[in-house]
């Protein structure tokens, strides 16, 4: 997926017009499609305020799809879940509405496993050196 696609992508599911990012982006709405277009490349201070206003790292931009076989680090991952979870519309758990307190509850969770796994590894790692 291209820079361009991804910016697309959040945007949409962010519920934002182009418009309305150019706006928070401080740029106009044409440099907007022309990102979203692969026509132009933002810059170093516009990716930064992506990464910001869509709560995804620099990471997920630079990246290509081809290395979707490589290894990816779990913060990464997590990032994109947090972010899909906080932004995504009529999410259901168990067949009801979520609701942002429960959205934020899944989240805790999610930080409080991975805190123990990364524990847990650190250990592990310790023993065996």
């Amino acid at each position: 997926m291209s820079l361009g696609s991804k910016i697309k992508q959040l945007r949409k599911q962010a519920g934002m017009t182009q418009s309305e990012l150019a706006g928070r982006l401080g740029i106009s709405p044409s440099a907007v499609g022309m990102y979203e277009q692969d026509r132009r490349e933002p810059d170093r201070r516009i990716l930064s305020k992506l990464c910001g206003i869509f709560g995804v790292s620099g990471d997920f931009f630079i990246r290509s799809d081809k290395s979707a076989g490589s290894s990816v680090e779990v913060s990464e991952v997590f990032d994109e879940f947090t972010r899909r979870l906080t932004t995504q519309e009529g999410l259901m758990f168990d067949g009801e509405p979520l609701n942002n307190e429960d959205r934020m509850k899944i989240i805790d969770a999610i930080k409080v496993v991975a805190a123990i796994a990364t524990q847990q590894h650190r250990k592990m790692s310790e023993g065996s050196t």
